[in-house]
């Protein structure tokens, strides 16, 4: 299962993700997201479990981390904008 978790606070770095995640079940892979630009977070990652996700989801979803409330769900596919 592929989780969105948004409303990061920018210091939060992918360890700090997997740590927070860990105890809900096994991590397949976690990727925080960075500007190409500014090479700083835009703020949201992905989390992708093999198992636990779902139990993650309810637990996580509106909880604080590092200050912020974050926004724990099952990410969507990614659309595509060209016609």
């Amino acid at each position: 299962m592929n989780i969105y978790v948004g409303n990061l606070d920018y210091k939060v770095n992918e360890e700090d993700l997997r740590n927070l995640f860990e105890e809900f079940g096994n991590i397949s892979s976690v990727k925080i997201i960075i500007d190409k630009y500014s090479g700083r977070s835009k703020g949201f990652g992905f989390v992708e479990m093999e198992e636990g996700g779902q139990n993650a989801i309810q637990e996580l979803n509106g909880k604080t981390f590092k200050n912020r409330e974050i926004i724990v769900n099952e990410a969507r596919a990614k659309r595509n904008f060209n016609r």
